[in-house]
């Protein structure tokens, strides 16, 4: 699948990831890109704290579709090709909030955000597939909460749609946004794929392949 961009790249750009929030990210910074997904078991992965588990999963799902795509861009020295995958979890209370498991775990971890904060803990990777080489970093802002009443925790999980996601809630969602205090951070990190981090990761993955000329 590819997006359509204005501006074409004098490099491929591969999306390892089937999110549309990530999707529709990447084409609004421009890019023409194809998606690849990883098909990982991402709860055989674990780690005790969120920057080490998003980063593992990150590299876990890199791993996969380079092993998918079976060097196809590897031996393509004439246009440099990256691989843009990433993670997020939610952190609560201390506590790392991936997506919920069944209806009652969507319940409880919105409850858990009713006047308290969370923090969304993302990690992009950049895989330069022609060279080898790999850039990553973090980005973790924080959401601050109104009081969330029962009635409208009962709604959104209801729906299911709106409670796919880490931390069992999309917080850009118009019906989420009347309870959200404060964003200390960007609404395109909040959706999975901070825009800013993912441009310096990019640039630093083509100044990797000049210097590697």
């Amino acid at each position: 699948m590819a997006s359509i961009s204005t501006n074409s790249s004098p490099f491929k750009v591969i999306l390892g990831s089937s999110s549309p929030a990530r999707r529709e990210i990447l084409a609004d910074m421009g890019y023409e890109f194809t998606v690849v997904s990883a098909d990982i078991d991402e709860k055989a992965i674990r780690k005790d704290k969120p920057e080490e588990l998003v980063r593992a999963l990150a590299e876990a799902k890199a791993e996969a579709i380079k092993l998918k795509l079976h060097g196809d861009y590897a031996a393509d020295r004439d246009q440099t090709t990256l691989l843009i995958t990433s993670d997020q979890v939610m952190v609560s209370k201390g506590m790392i909030r991936e997506r919920p498991r069944s209806a009652e775990e969507a319940r409880e971890f919105i409850k858990g955000y009713s006047e308290d904060r969370a923090f969304a803990v993302n990690y992009v990777l950049v895989s330069n597939l022609s060279t080898g080489a790999a850039t990553g970093g973090w980005d973790m802002p924080e959401v601050k909460f109104q009081h969330i009443p029962d009635e409208f925790i009962d709604r959104v999980v209801n729906q299911g749609d709106m409670t796919c996601v880490a931390g069992g809630l999309k917080l850009t969602h118009p019906l989420v946004l009347p309870f959200i205090k404060e964003l200390v951070g960007t609404a395109d990190s909040v959706r999975g794929l901070p825009r800013e981090l993912t441009e310096k990761l990019i640039r630093e993955s083509k100044e990797l392949s000049r210097c590697q000329i």
